[in-house]
């Protein structure tokens, strides 16, 4: 069991650690709130993930990769809701402080903030969808909770991992280096929103 759990976390850290909205979002979660407010924000992101994580364990993926209307309707609001989330970083990288009160996000819109980053994305559902559920297919029946649970916890400890470094680390970048690193993170995530839709028009003409 220990060891299906170790390599449960080995293959959630693999899918987790490229560079995307998920890691922009926690970075800049950090880096503009306080330590206990980015702890909360980025518990939001992880439920966030780990509910992906399971339907993309459990098939779900196939529901969306099978019915076109769907998927190119996740693709459609998705995009234009990662549109909105990147031109909200861009407006306000100038204003940024590291002082975390003049940053507040509300809690609510964190939370829905959280699950736009993780599911706008059908084509990374239905890769997952792929690369779990081939995994799932691997194991013992009595493997496969263990093996979930692994990916998991992987998930967990990288963004608190990610999170208590960027706090810890903030109070040493001067506020220029944040401004821009809000400033590239809010246009990969516009350029990202516009493929989305590209993608979803092409598909529709």
């Amino acid at each position: 069991m220990l060891m299906t759990i170790i390599k449960g976390m080995m293959i959630g850290f693999a899918f987790v650690a490229p560079i995307g909205m998920q890691n922009l979002y926690v970075f800049n979660n950090a880096l503009t709130n306080s330590f206990r407010r980015s702890l909360v924000y980025v518990l939001f992101v992880w439920i966030a993930d780990s509910l992906f994580s399971l339907a993309a364990f459990f098939g779900m993926g196939a529901i969306i990769s099978s019915v076109t209307w769907l998927r190119l309707l996740v693709m459609l609001v998705g995009g234009l809701l990662v549109i909105w989330i990147g031109w909200g970083i861009l407006r306000s990288a100038d204003g940024v402080q590291l002082n975390a009160h003049q940053n507040k996000l509300p809690v609510k819109q964190a939370f829905m903030t959280a699950f736009i980053v993780s599911w706008a994305n059908p084509q990374a559902l239905i890769d997952g969808s792929l690369l779990l559920g081939a995994l799932r297919g691997t194991l013992a029946k009595d493997a496969v909770w263990p093996f979930i649970i692994g990916v998991i916890m992987a998930t967990f400890i990288w963004f608190n991992t990610i999170t208590i470094l960027m706090n810890l680390l903030k109070e040493r970048l001067p506020k220029k280096v944040l401004v821009w690193v809000n400033i590239i993170s809010g246009l990969i995530v516009l350029i990202y929103g516009a493929y989305l839709l590209v993608e979803a028009l092409l598909d529709i003409f």
